[in-house]
């Protein structure tokens, strides 16, 4: 699986927390804590370098608020997003540890309570 450029140019880690904390209520965890799982991951030592280009890949496709199903459209913004990560995500789902699972999901339900 490859990522395109014009994406990964699009992360950055501020960027990333701005759009989690913007979109959290509207998203829910189905989106934040696949997004947050491969944002841990991609603090991870273990994982290699050709993996944490995929994860940046996917990150900055959901950062990108113009991406093939525009983040605006109401009930379907998202999905488009929740696809790339769930891509990435999957091929990389060996290098998810139960920390990272931890870290994720506690991260998710302090964003959901803002």
């Amino acid at each position: 699986m490859e990522t395109a450029p014009q994406y990964e140019r699009h992360y950055d880690e501020k960027g990333f927390w701005k759009k989690l904390a913007k979109v959290a209520a509207q998203v829910g965890s189905k989106v934040l804590y696949p997004a947050l799982q491969l944002y841990y991951l991609l603090q991870s030592k273990d994982v290699p370098k050709s993996a944490k280009t995929l994860i940046i890949g996917a990150l900055g496709y959901l950062i990108l608020p113009t991406d093939l199903v525009p983040d605006f459209i109401p009930a379907l913004g998202f999905t488009d997003d929740l696809t790339a990560l769930m891509v990435v995500l999957r091929n990389l789902y060996k290098y998810i540890t139960p920390e990272i699972s931890a870290r994720a999901k506690e991260e998710a339900n302090k964003l959901l309570k803002q």
